[in-house]
């Protein structure tokens, strides 16, 4: 079954700190991270299900980037993370954390046959998180 990997950019600002810790186990943990700053980021969403015989396509990217504007982009586009978005309230604006609020928004969109496969979000060129949905976590 092939697999169709769409990138997007976007860019976002977010500082760690849990409220939990006195600054001092902030820094150990997190060290400059405490204060703001940004990111541009880059998202990759691979969408895997069988080739439609009428365009040859898995999927048709007008739709997907239609629902990534809208579900992933307008959100977190020029925000600050984890003050801008509810979803990240309690949770730390790590790559890891956005990855799953990401399959969140868009994986029930995914019109059938194709299937989310996918979602990849690079915050750095060294750094970077892939998430393939609850089942792959066992």
């Amino acid at each position: 079954m092939p697999y169709i990997t769409k990138q997007y950019t976007f860019c976002a600002a977010h500082k760690y700190w849990n409220n939990k810790w006195d600054e001092e186990k902030n820094y150990d943990s997190f060290k400059d991270d405490i204060k703001l700053h940004g990111h541009n980021y880059t998202l990759s969403v691979t969408i895997s299900g069988p080739i439609n015989d009428d365009t040859g396509f898995v999927i048709c990217l007008q739709k997907l980037n239609k629902i990534i504007n809208r579900e992933v982009l307008d959100i977190l586009d020029h925000s600050q993370i984890e003050k801008d978005i509810e979803w990240f309230a309690d949770k730390q604006p790590s790559t890891e954390n956005l990855v799953v609020f990401i399959w969140n928004k868009i994986n029930n969109l995914i019109i059938s046959p194709a299937k989310l496969h996918c979602v990849k979000l690079q915050e750095t060129p060294s750094i970077y998180t892939e998430y393939f949905g609850e089942s792959s976590n066992g």
